[in-house]
């Protein structure tokens, strides 16, 4: 199982592309070669997927009622924007100005690996959406991890 984790410092390029991390790259399933989809993320970020990983999204939300007035919404509105990239030989890619101006990057950027995907933040906005009270964190840990008293934190 390929596993995306880690979180990465990085720079767009004057063309607005950004390098993917090796260590991220190093983890893409081997189906996925060099073709990714880039999305805008619930919050102001931006969600990279294999394309393996976005496959079983895609297929969960092309399946929703086209005839049902409130999923057709939705998918109209999680498929906008939705682009393919391709990694180059230096495992570069191009983040669409649209999708730039969406997350708020500019300059720099913070890759995140959450397992199946990766999320690329402003650094300013990935702070502001990080939990900084490590009481409320412990407390979501116990709420969403914790099956059994063994395992309360």
């Amino acid at each position: 199982m390929h596993l995306l984790s880690g979180e990465y410092e990085c720079k767009l390029d004057p063309k607005g592309r950004l390098v993917l991390p090796a260590k991220v790259k190093g983890n893409l399933p081997d189906e996925s070669g060099n073709q990714l989809v880039l999305v805008r993320g619930f919050e102001p970020c931006l969600v990279l997927y294999p394309r393996a990983a976005w496959r079983v999204i895609h297929d969960k939300v092309m399946a929703l009622d086209e005839f049902n007035e409130e999923y057709r919404q939705f998918q109209r509105n999680f498929f906008r924007g939705m682009t393919e990239v391709e990694l180059d030989s230096i495992s570069r890619f191009m983040l669409p100005r649209t999708m730039l101006r969406y997350a708020g990057i500019e300059k720099e950027a913070i890759v995140v690996g959450l397992g199946n995907r990766c999320e690329i933040w402003d650094p300013a906005r990935y702070e502001e959406f990080l939990i900084k009270d490590q009481q409320t964190f412990s407390q979501q840990a116990q709420k969403f991890l914790a099956t059994d008293s063994t395992l309360a934190v």
